[in-house]
Formats: C-alpha cells, sequence, structure tokens
C-alpha cells in the first residue's frame, strides 16, 4: 500500500529576507519564520501525521518542532543528510556580493549551473536526500499515516527533479510537496502554504 511523506520547506531566517545564501551555515528562525511553521501546522492539520522528522540545522530542526508540538506528534528525529547543499564560497552573500566577490563562479553557476568551489556535487545531494526521503517513509510513515519533513529549499527541489525528471522553480519559506512511496518514491505533487511569500530571485536555502 502506497505510504506519504509531505516534505516541506523551513520557515523564514533574517538571511533569507536577506536573500543571502545559507547552505550549511546554521541560521535560525525569524518571528516570520515561526509564523510560517504554525501556518504550515494548520495546512498540515487534517492529514492524520504520525511523525515529523527534520534537517539538524536549526532553521529546519525549529520548524519541525513547531509543527510537531501544534498538532501533538513526535519530532522523531534529525538527519543531517536532509540539509541544504553546502554552497561553498556563495554562503553569506546575496546576488550581487556574488557577481562582484565571486565572478567567474557566479556566472559558471548561471550559465552552466556549476557549483562553485566548496559546494557539494548535484549528484551527492540528490542521492542523499533521496535516501533520507526513503528512510522515513520505511520507518516513520505508516499506510494510515503520513509523515512530514522539514528540509530546505535546494534539498527539496532536488528531491522533486530525482522523482519527476524537472527542476521545480524557486521553492518559498514553508511550502511543502506531497510525496508517495511504494518501495520507492514515485511521485511529488506541490502543496504550498497559503502564506509564503512570493520571492522568485532569493536563493535556496
Amino acid at each position: 500500500m502506497p505510504r506519504v511523506v509531505f516534505v516541506a520547506r523551513h520557515g523564514e531566517t533574517d538571511w533569507n529576507a536577506a536573500h543571502r545564501w545559507q547552505g550549511h551555515t546554521d541560521i535560525p528562525l525569524n518571528d516570520t519564520g515561526r509564523g510560517q511553521a504554525r501556518a504550515l501546522a494548520l495546512v498540515l492539520r487534517g492529514e492524520g501525521l504520525g511523525g515529523v522528522v527534520a534537517s539538524d540545522l536549526s532553521r529546519a530542526s525549529e520548524t519541525a518542532r513547531i509543527v510537531a508540538a501544534t498538532l501533538g506528534v513526535p519530532l522523531e528525529y534529525v538527519d543531517a543528510d536532509l540539509r541544504e547543499r553546502a554552497y561553498g564560497v556563495f554562503e553569506g552573500l546575496d546576488r550581487r556580493a556574488c557577481e562582484t566577490q565571486q565572478a567567474d563562479a557566479w556566472r559558471a553557476w548561471l550559465e552552466h549551473r556549476r557549483p562553485p568551489p566548496g559546494a557539494e556535487g548535484d549528484e551527492s545531494l540528490r542521492t542523499r536526500v533521496v535516501a533520507a526521503v526513503e528512510r522515513v517513509a520505511e520507518r516513520v510513515a505508516r499506510d494510515d499515516a503520513p509523515a512530514l519533513i522539514v528540509t530546505h529549499g535546494g534539498a527539496l527541489r532536488a528531491l522533486v527533479a530525482a522523482t519527476t525528471g524537472t527542476m521545480p522553480p524557486f521553492v518559498r519559506n514553508a511550502a511543502v510537496w506531497r510525496v508517495t512511496w511504494e518501495g520507492r518514491i514515485v511521485a511529488a505533487t506541490e502543496r504550498r502554504a497559503p502564506d509564503a511569500p512570493d520571492a522568485p530571485d532569493a536563493p535556496d536555502g
């Protein structure tokens, strides 16, 4: 029988609001992000969640704790394999700073999607995130109770691309996707939190 795992991006941080790349840099939620986490819980209230799993970075794990506490379900564990991609020399920079301080790397990213120096490669990101989601489907989700994963924008996009063959556009804070697992991941469809703001030029993280 198919199992369902909802996969959401964490709430907003100050670096998200400033359009700065975060990657593995551990930036906490801001007050807007905590409100988005509560809104995410309301979106998922009727789904009968059985448990929540999160990236170990604080912006994801705090989002997960807020959702779990609001819905009265356990935060089962955190998993470093659900982290965002490390963005190397881009971390801490916004678009303008990337253009001026890391011009060659920025051009290669825009034109060829080549990861900057110090960043994680596409295949490594995709492999670890898919494996982490499948573990949640096997260990936390049940036939009668979906699980929730709270991860990051780039990690979520990598998962969707691996499942559908198409890279989705920017994933907003607190956006959520519905993933179906039947011994492997077979489908991923978008379901957004209603109050997440658009930020099409913001980086993943």
